[in-house]
This record gives C-alpha cells, structure tokens and sequence, in this order.
C-alpha cells in the first residue's frame, strides 16, 4: 500500500495538472451550460493541453471525463445534454487525470449563480469535514481517526454522512487499497504509514444518509431528495502528517 517517493511524485506531477482542471473551472459562469458541455470541456483541456489522459474514461465501461452531481445527486452523476444547470444550483465534479502511468483524483461542489443560505452552509461544512479528515492523516494515526474526525464534524453541524461510498488509495489504478470510510471509532482501523496515497472524498447529506441508485445503474441519490455535497483531494501520508497532492493554488486548510 506504500508508495516509493518517485512513484508519489509522478502522483503529485498529475496532481497539479488536475489542479489546473479545477483552476479553469472555478473561472466558469456555470449558469446555463450542460453537464455535457463541461464535460467536453474538460476532456479536452486535459488531453490537448495537458497532454493527459482522463481516467475515468472508459473505466468499469464509463464514457465520460467526469462525474457531475447536482443537487440531490450524491456521486456518480452522468454527464447530459439535457442536464442544465440553473441559478441556484450546487453541483459537483469529480475528475480523475492520469500522467506517465499514474492517476491523481479530487472533486469540488460548485455554487451555481445564486445560491440559497442552506445550500452554501452545506457546501462549506462539507468542504471543512475533507479537511478534518486530512488533518487527522500522520504516521502512526488509524483510518478509524480520520473517518472520526469527518463524521463528528458533519454531524456537529447537523449532517450526516453517506456510507455505501469511500475513498480509496490510488496510484497506477483509480482504485487501490485501502479503504478510506469517513466514518469511524477513534484508534481502530489500519494504522497509516509514511508513504501511503489515498483519497479522501466525504459525502455529506443535509437530511439522512440512507441513499439509492438511480434506473441508469450510475447515478447515486438522496433517498429523501434533500441536497448531497462532496469535496476530495489526494494525500500522502509523509513523517509530518498529509501532503494533499491535489492542492489547487492559493487552496489552503479551513479548519
């Protein structure tokens, strides 16, 4: 499950052009374009700009650069045509780019124009629960301590947090182990070490955590149709505690 220290800087080499991703997406007036339309967008900038590849193309026979999950979407989100966003809107993007054979993977919820007090308390308290859990990350620390410290800080704000999905280590495939939960008992679990590489991506529900798959086999949703938020970065674990490899300029801890 350890990664040797060249093998976490090609991660953090594709870590950076994915940062670049998300740095182009945050200059976007997302209002009136389609899920599609950012998706191609996307696919494109990494393939002819960046000279990358998008993992999630073709993986588990998946078609598209990235996952878009709006609203009471909780991950998975197909990208559409016909999926508009709209003033008001919350929305995620999940995008996974591989370069020189290894994969980096984080995601981010927008505010679509407008958006209401609750949804923005959402969106802010999911993003501080993926820093909770980044901060908890050092040698010797379990993975039961950082799904601890998302979970209490969701639920300490009112919120719960999905189960059915988790991070994952990553590194020459999207999906390695371990098992990230974010979700937890303080000192149990597997014992981190210096040079491990995961993901950590809560998904945070603003009524009950209890989700369903939708006809299409992909998308995953609030069974109570409340609003869903998620945030993600890479991490390795080093000897002080977490180097995020997916860090976006100017991004810096919360919390």
């Amino acid at each position: 499950m350890t990664k040797r220290p060249e093998e976490i800087a090609l991660i953090a080499e594709s870590g950076r052009l994915l940062a670049q991703v998300f740095s182009h997406l945050d200059r976007l007036n997302l209002v009136g374009m389609s899920t599609m339309q950012v998706n191609d967008l996307v696919d494109d900038l990494i393939v002819h700009k960046l000279g990358a590849r998008p993992a999630s193309k073709g993986q588990y026979g998946y078609a598209y650069a990235l996952n878009a999950s709006r609203n009471h979407v909780v991950c998975h989100g197909v990208p559409s045509a016909e999926d508009i966003l709209q003033d008001g809107d919350i929305v995620n993007f999940d995008i996974t780019l591989e370069k020189n054979g290894y994969i980096a993977d984080s995601s981010k919820t927008y505010l679509v124009g407008a958006v209401s007090q609750p949804a923005k308390r959402l969106v802010h308290v999911a993003y501080e629960a993926m820093w909770k859990g980044i901060r908890a990350v050092r040698p010797g620390a379990t993975l039961g301590d950082v799904g601890h410290a998302i979970e209490r800080h969701a639920r300490r704000n009112g919120y719960s947090i999905v189960r059915e999905y988790c991070g994952h280590g990553i590194g020459r495939e999207m999906h390695e182990p371990p098992q990230v939960l974010h979700w937890g008992k303080p000192r149990t679990g597997l014992v981190l070490r210096e040079g491990m590489v995961f993901t950590i991506e809560p998904m945070v529900n603003q009524g009950r955590r209890a989700v369903r798959t939708a006809e299409d086999g992909w998308t995953v949703v609030t069974c109570d149709g409340l609003l869903s938020a998620q945030f993600e970065h890479t991490v390795a674990v080093t000897g002080h505690g977490a180097r995020v490899l997916t860090l976006r300029p100017g991004e810096k801890c919360p919390v």
